[in-house]
């Protein structure tokens, strides 16, 4: 695989996509690589869609502040509303990414008996390589 130059992160905010971020941070900063953090919301009703943008904003924040690196590296940040996967996987094209890094488990009350979904269906229909992450 050569060296990353667009490094994918997905996050839900949990201690898990915490870990994935600082993977990404590492891979970055030994490559010199560009991050990108997305969030997808699920908006049902349009009315609620602001309130979500507002809250996921920051959350993403408060999640990069946790990072010193991020700031020094510059990472950017975006908020998507749809299907999980199906955005991750947009956002991955849009950006020209070269790797996706996620974490393998997510918020879920069943992820610890199996690979999360999200991963699982990013993994299916991503055409870069995917590092899934603990």
């Amino acid at each position: 695989m050569p060296a990353p130059t667009r490094i994918l992160v997905p996050t839900d905010f949990s201690e898990h996509s915490d870990r994935a971020l600082e993977q990404a941070l590492d891979i970055a900063e030994q490559y010199g690589a560009k991050i990108y953090l997305v969030h997808v919301i699920t908006v049902i009703r349009s009315d609620f869609e602001d309130m979500l943008r507002k809250e996921a904003q920051e959350k993403l924040q408060d999640q990069l502040r946790k990072f010193p690196l991020a700031e020094q590296l510059g990472v950017s940040v975006c908020i998507r509303n749809g299907v999980t996967y199906e955005e991750i996987l947009k956002e991955g094209k849009d950006k020209g990414i070269d790797l996706i890094v996620i974490a393998s488990l997510g918020q879920s009350g069943v992820a610890k008996y199996f690979t999360g979904g999200v991963a699982r269906n990013v993994l299916k229909g991503s055409k870069c390589p995917v590092l899934l992450t603990k």
